[in-house]
Order: C-alpha cells, then sequence, then structure tokens
C-alpha cells in the first residue's frame, strides 16, 4: 500500500427525516478536542433546518405512536446491537468530546448501549407502572391510559455527549413521542454519528431528527413553535432556560427542567449519568387518558356480565 495516499476525513451531517442533510444555511463551524486540536466542521444548523426537523417529526408521529409498544422496544433494541458493533468509533469520538481515557470512554460506551436495552425493556412496561383500572361507583369500568405528548424537543447534555445523550433521547421515544435534539455545541459528533445508527436501526425516519450548532439559537424557534408539544432544557443553562420556559408558555408546552441535587440555578450539567436513570423521564411526556365504560344494564335480578 502507498504510504501517499490522502486521507478521507469524515463530513458530518444533520440527521433530519431519516435523511442526512447539510445545513440549510451552508454553514459550519469548527469542532475540537479537550486540548483544542481541530477534529471536524459540523453543520451548523439554521432555524429553517429547526422547522424542517419540527415538521419531520410530527409527520413521524402517527405511525411511531400507533405502534405497539412491543414493536418500539424492538427497535430501541437493534439501536444498541447497531451501537454494540460500532464501539469502536463512538469510543473514539467520546474519548476526544470529553477528554477521556480510551478505557474511561469505552466505560461510557457500554453505559450508553446499556441505557438503550434499559429503555428498549420499559416501552411495553411503563403503561402497567402509571395507568390502572380506576374504582368507581356504578356499572363503569374506568380505565387511564398513558399516550404519548407529541413532539418533544430536547435540548442535549453540553458535557455529557454520549451517555448523556442517550439518556434524554431513549425515554422520549420509548413512550411513543418524536423528538428534535439540539446536540452538544461544543461536542457533537457523538450525537451526528447517532444519527447514522438510528438512520441503520428499523427506526422509522423522522421518530428522532439531530441538529449541531449553536444551542441558543435553535432553541429560541423551538420552544416558541406552535407544533412543539414539550421541551427538555437539560442542555440550557439557567438564563437560557428561564427564556425557553416564557417562550414555551405560549401553546402551554409541557417543560422539563431538571434540578440536580445541590443546583438551583435549573442547570444540569453535574448529574451523574451513569445512575440509576428510573422512571422519571419515561414519564415527564406522557399524558393520562381515562376512558368510561359501561359494564351492561343490570337486569330484573340484579346481575350483569
Amino acid at each position: 500500500m502507498s504510504d501517499n495516499r490522502l486521507s478521507v476525513f469524515k463530513t458530518y451531517k444533520l440527521y433530519v427525516g431519516g435523511k442526512f442533510p447539510r445545513s440549510e444555511s451552508g454553514r459550519v463551524y469548527e469542532v475540537t478536542d479537550s486540548k483544542g486540536r481541530w477534529l471536524a466542521n459540523a453543520p451548523q444548523s439554521s432555524r429553517k433546518d429547526a422547522r424542517d426537523a419540527v415538521v419531520a417529526a410530527r409527520k413521524a408521529f402517527g405511525g411511531w405512536s400507533g405502534a405497539t409498544a412491543y414493536n418500539r422496544g424492538q427497535v430501541l433494541y437493534r439501536v444498541a446491537e447497531m451501537l454494540e458493533g460500532r464501539k469502536d468509533q463512538f469510543v473514539r469520538e467520546v474519548a476526544d468530546a470529553e477528554g477521556l481515557s480510551k478505557s474511561k470512554a469505552a466505560a461510557v460506551v457500554d453505559a450508553a448501549i446499556d441505557r438503550w436495552v434499559w429503555y428498549a425493556g420499559w416501552t411495553d412496561k411503563i403503561g402497567q407502572v402509571v395507568g390502572g383500572a380506576n374504582p368507581v361507583a356504578g356499572p363503569f369500568f374506568n380505565l387511564s391510559t398513558p399516550e404519548p405528548t407529541g413532539v418533544v424537543t430536547v435540548l442535549a447534555p453540553q458535557k455529557s455527549s454520549f451517555l448523556g445523550l442517550v439518556s434524554v433521547i431513549a425515554p422520549v421515544i420509548a413512550t411513543g413521542n418524536t423528538a428534535v435534539v439540539i446536540a452538544s455545541a461544543g461536542a457533537p459528533l457523538p450525537a451526528l454519528s447517532l444519527g447514522e445508527v438510528l438512520a441503520t436501526s428499523d427506526l422509522p425516519g423522522g421518530v428522532v431528527n439531530i441538529l449541531s450548532g449553536r444551542t441558543a439559537e435553535l432553541a429560541a424557534p423551538l420552544a416558541s413553535h406552535q407544533d412543539v408539544n414539550a421541551i427538555d432544557l437539560t442542555g440550557a443553562d439557567a438564563s437560557l432556560a428561564k427564556e425557553l420556559e416564557i417562550a414555551a408558555a405560549d401553546n402551554m408546552k409541557r417543560v422539563l427542567r431538571p434540578q440536580p441535587a445541590g443546583r438551583t440555578d435549573g442547570a444540569a450539567e453535574d448529574t451523574d449519568w451513569s445512575a440509576d436513570p428510573g422512571t422519571r423521564r419515561l414519564t415527564a411526556f406522557l399524558e393520562t387518558k381515562t376512558v368510561w365504560h359501561p359494564t351492561g344494564a343490570l337486569g330484573a335480578t340484579g346481575s350483569s356480565y
């Protein structure tokens, strides 16, 4: 083999509607590692890209929310399978993004894969945990069932570029929502590579849409977007989170603003993403639908079916 061959650098692209477009604006920005060394040019998404992502997420919502919970679990497990096969790539990207040794980065990637499996197992169980039959007076069945909220904007953690990213995306789609994700501004490469995995893992196009760029620039129009139903502010600092909450109130979006132990400013950057995630994020973007149904008319003898 020739030692004079040219290196083929990877071109990172957005993931919107199951496709890989460049930013509509044509802009890119430099991504560097923890020591300031250049890694790649990432697309700098525009407001138009954000609007396109919402359109794609809304289009995908009906099919994804209407799929069986068991099927959604199969798809999420397939994501874990695909990540397992590309583990080496993600170890390199996480090590560069977060300044970790290869061994520590490998542990982070393993935890992220396990996190997908965790949420895959919850897809057909969360309904039994938060739903159920309610005792009522009268000849009625009264059943409460959780349903997905809709299109959710997710501001991914700024520091935990992969495990934190997976921890905020997986519960949103596990419960039948679709997502528009704003990747970590400083470390977007693991998120953009995740789009390549999602595209080959049976996940319908548009269920997850991944944007890179300036978090505040993209979050503002999404927080005020009338077709976005909820927003997760994990990756926003206290000042930005307050602005986005005000904008989100215009169409009464659900807002998840984490409050880690010991913090009062709303920032989530010291969250321990390796801890047991519990069900909080699963239930954050679910709505409860209650249905009444008659048990049948009482006969003369007082019997009913």
